[in-house]
Order: C-alpha cells, then structure tokens, then sequence
C-alpha cells in the first residue's frame, strides 16, 4: 500500500526535468555552432598562411625569371596581384584586381624601395638600394561571420642574379 502522494511523478518533476534536459540540450547546441565557427576560421586561417607563403615564393620565381624584365617595371606603393599562367607555365604579375583563389581569398603585394645606411644595413632613410625591393603580400579573405579578415607577410628580394 502506497501512503498518500506517492502514486508516481508529479507534473511540476516533469517539468522540471524536461527543462534540465532542454536547457543542457540548448547549451550544447551553442558550443556546437561556436565550435564549428571557430574550427572554420582556423581552417580559413591556415589557407591564408599558405597562400601568402605561396605568394613569396611565386614573386622570387618571377625575380628569377628577370629582374630587369619582370620587378624593374613595378611601381612604389602600387597594389598588384599575382597569378599563373597555365599556357606558358609561369607566375606572371598583373595590376589589375586579384583574382578569387578557391572564391574566397584575393592575395595582392606592394613593392617599396630599400634604402641602405653606409655600414650597408637597411634603414628608413638613407641611400637608396635600386637592387632591392621590399614586398608586402597580403592575403584576404570574408570570415565565417561576414567580417574582413586579411593577413601579411613582408620579405626582401634583392636583383641575385644581376639581370
């Protein structure tokens, strides 16, 4: 015989336990979704690291193919992108708009003048280097949440091969 209230779970312990169970569902459905977008923009992120990795190596294949010809031309401070030619098997430069990389990223570099001081070191001011240049690529791209995100790397690339 059951004393009198025992007879099973009253409707406010349903309630109860259908809200626990909901708001531990509700929270994991949040980290979820914010795991997801953190994993990717790391995701976005590493690409980007890649690509302006990429981009260096790209403009030292475009020095190697002529100093003269190729880096000589470009102007201080201008905005130019790189792409490859799959006819003729090279990366060319262009100042017109960057192409979309897997249509999400542009990649564009500037080119500044080098001045050196006369222990030969780089400086701000000094005498100019016309046979190095400073380059800044930059990588960017739309993040998961619609913001701008865009990443740089800078390298010297000097005229090594005299041409």
């Amino acid at each position: 015989m059951r004393a009198k209230g025992q007879f099973g779970f009253s409707l406010l312990e349903v309630i109860v336990g259908i809200s626990i169970v909901a708001v531990f569902l509700y929270a994991s459905l949040l980290a979820s979704k914010q795991f997801l977008l953190l994993s990717r923009a790391t995701v976005r992120d590493v690409q980007a690291g890649f690509l302006l990795e990429e981009g260096v190596e790209a403009l030292r294949v475009v020095r190697d193919q002529g100093w003269t010809t190729n880096i000589d031309p470009l102007s201080e401070g201008s905005t130019y992108a790189l792409y490859f030619n799959p006819d003729v098997d090279l990366w060319e430069v262009s100042s017109t708009s960057s192409e979309l990389i897997d249509n999400l990223f542009t990649r564009t570099f500037v080119v500044e003048d080098v001045d050196r001081d006369s222990n030969d070191d780089i400086v701000e001011s000094g005498t100019l280097d016309p046979d190095t240049l400073r380059f800044t690529v930059t990588v960017a791209w739309n993040g998961p949440t619609g913001d701008s995100r865009s990443r740089s790397l800078t390298t010297y690339l000097t005229n090594f091969f005299n041409d």
